[in-house]
């Protein structure tokens, strides 16, 4: 099962490292990886997508309370929170099949960043899944380049805050 993990660190250099070093003395994969400040310049947020079972996760979490930067950390699978992730793609684009491209890009509610006469530099973001069967629907065309964000995610603000 997929562990979405909310980790606030310290903002200090070599805490990423630190983190993503774990991971590899222990074996454990990170399927998708984020990184970036918070609102506060001294504390960043890694949010972490995992394939682990609950009992392995739990594990990760006990050893990354070990770091000395780690302030907390929060799975937030099984939370009401919302997911984002960001792909930017390019596609081959010939003249005959332009119009059906930009009916799929329309479709999925993307963004044409930048065009060419033989390709189409795509924007989209969106839940991890909606990402997935984008990229699925632009490999007949042909991709030529794509770059994907890791998870971002928050949970949904509850009654007290």
């Amino acid at each position: 099962m997929k562990h979405v993990l909310s980790v606030l660190v310290n903002n200090s250099s070599g805490v990423l490292s630190h983190v993503t070093s774990l991971f590899t003395r222990r074996g454990y994969n990170i399927d998708s990886l984020s990184v970036a400040e918070t609102e506060n310049r001294g504390i960043s947020i890694i949010t972490m997508v995992v394939d682990e079972d609950r009992s392995m996760v739990a594990q990760i979490e006990k050893q990354l309370y070990k770091l000395m930067d780690v302030i907390s950390i929060e799975n937030l699978s099984n939370t009401d929170s919302l997911e984002r992730e960001l792909v930017l793609i390019t596609i081959k684009a010939s003249r005959e099949k332009r119009e059906e491209i930009l009916s799929l890009v329309d479709v999925f509610k993307a963004h044409i960043v930048d065009m060419s006469e033989k390709a189409v530099m795509i924007e989209l973001n969106g839940n991890p899944r909606r990402i997935r069967t984008f990229i699925q629907a632009m490999t007949e065309y042909g991709i030529i380049r794509m770059a994907r964000t890791g998870t971002v995610s928050l949970p949904f603000p509850s009654a007290e805050e």
